[in-house]
């Protein structure tokens, strides 16, 4: 069973961002990857050109003044994104692509399929610590007001629980969605989700291409049908599995144990397997 190894802080050389006062650690764990670490610079500058839609947030670069514990929220999610995909290059194995960022995940966290309750050690007590996503400070975005203990997404929930009942090393793990950005109802505000056009997921391709550039030792799983789809329009090799949203959860973490269990080499997997959502 993985065991988180103790946080010994940055090794000579790597740098940290500040947020403010606040400085978040970027603990790099790998050596000598730098067309890696280029390509993870690339991916910031594509997404910091987010659709031009007033319906689409962009956590890394925007600010939610409604809902932002203070101004360097979106600072501190640029911070969470690159600790997270730093710490992976040249050991992960899988990579989970899912649709879009949600309200009570991403938003607030900068990472895909993650909530914040994650985040701030709410979840420790199933198994779920910080530091499976990162090595770090791991420092809240949205306002204490709204939710004290941080918000829960109830798909982060179970993919990470499914990453750490795995026993597998978490970092062997990249979340990602085919729209890296959170589209919301406007009348609702940014405290709701809603399902983006194909026309506002195209624009997400380009940073879906990097990401197979950055791990490109990956094996790719679409989580749910609209992932695939876009995964076969790239000509990308996928494995699929069910989205654990309604009502999925069981299919989806018994197909993520056929795929991850079946041997420590990963298989491979091609895009004419279909998912059930």
């Amino acid at each position: 069973m993985w065991r988180a190894a103790p946080h010994r802080g940055s090794p000579p050389g790597n740098r940290n961002e500040t947020a403010g006062d606040l400085v978040v650690d970027r603990q790099v764990t790998f050596e000598g990857h730098c067309t890696s670490m280029q390509e993870i610079d690339r991916l910031f500058r594509h997404l910091k050109k987010s659709p031009g839609v007033k319906s689409i947030f962009n956590p890394w670069y925007d600010r939610d003044p409604k809902h932002d514990r203070n101004t360097l929220a979106s600072r501190i999610r640029r911070c969470n994104l690159r600790c997270f995909l730093e710490q992976r290059v040249g050991r992960a194995r899988y990579l989970l692509v899912g649709e879009a960022l949600g309200y009570q995940g991403g938003h607030f966290t900068g990472i895909a399929m993650t909530s914040e309750r994650i985040l701030l050690g709410g979840l420790q007590e199933r198994g779920i610590s910080p530091e499976v996503v990162f090595r770090g400070q791991h420092l809240r975005t949205s306002s204490p007001q709204l939710k004290p203990q941080g918000f829960t997404e109830p798909t982060a929930t179970v993919v990470w629980g499914s990453i750490t009942a795995a026993g597998r090393d978490p970092f062997e793990f990249v979340l990602w969605n085919i729209l890296p950005w959170h589209p919301f109802e406007r009348r609702r505000g940014m405290l709701s989700n809603r399902t983006p056009r194909q026309t506002e997921i195209a624009t997400g391709w380009p940073a879906m291409t990097l990401m197979r550039e950055i791990f490109p030792q990956a094996q790719v799983i679409a989580v749910g049908r609209k992932a695939a789809a876009n995964l076969a329009a790239l000509g990308m090799a996928h494995a699929c599995v069910r989205h654990p949203a309604q009502a999925g959860a069981a299919q989806f973490r018994a197909q993520f144990r056929g795929i991850v269990g079946r041997s420590k080499a990963a298989p491979r997997y091609h895009r004419q397997q279909r998912a059930t959502r």
